[in-house]
């Protein structure tokens, strides 16, 4: 596949999130890794939008855009297809080509994002 991103971070949140998550979907790692080469790589590198990632709006932040993925496979979450339920939020630094992951989550377990969480990284 085309170039991939200079750089991608996770926040210890995030690393938090995902280990919690990793108990119940065994196969994270995987479709993790997956959504970085297909869903960000079309959607920030090939500017394929495929209504699977949405710019996060209203957080009254200014200067990083924030991003959360709609669509996210899961093998664990058989029959479900790119509709697991499971979100991401990040943070997409254009300039240097870097992608900083926020939060994952399931939608199971909670309904939003932590707005709190964001505004604190990334206040104006």
């Amino acid at each position: 596949m085309g170039k991939m991103f200079s750089k991608i971070d996770r926040l210890p949140e995030f690393d938090r999130d995902f280990k919690k998550l990793l108990k119940k979907f065994k196969t994270l790692e995987e479709d993790f890794e997956t959504f970085i080469n297909t869903q960000l790589n079309l959607y920030h590198k090939l500017n394929i939008d495929n209504n699977g990632i949405f710019k996060i709006t209203g957080l009254g932040i200014e200067t990083q855009k924030i991003f959360k993925a709609k669509k996210f496979a899961c093998k664990s979450l058989k029959g479900k297809g790119v509709k697991s339920g499971i979100r991401i939020i990040y943070a997409y630094y254009e300039a240097i080509d870097s992608i900083e992951f926020v939060e994952i989550y399931y939608k199971g377990d909670k309904e939003n994002e932590d707005h709190k969480r964001i505004k604190q990284k990334y206040k104006s």
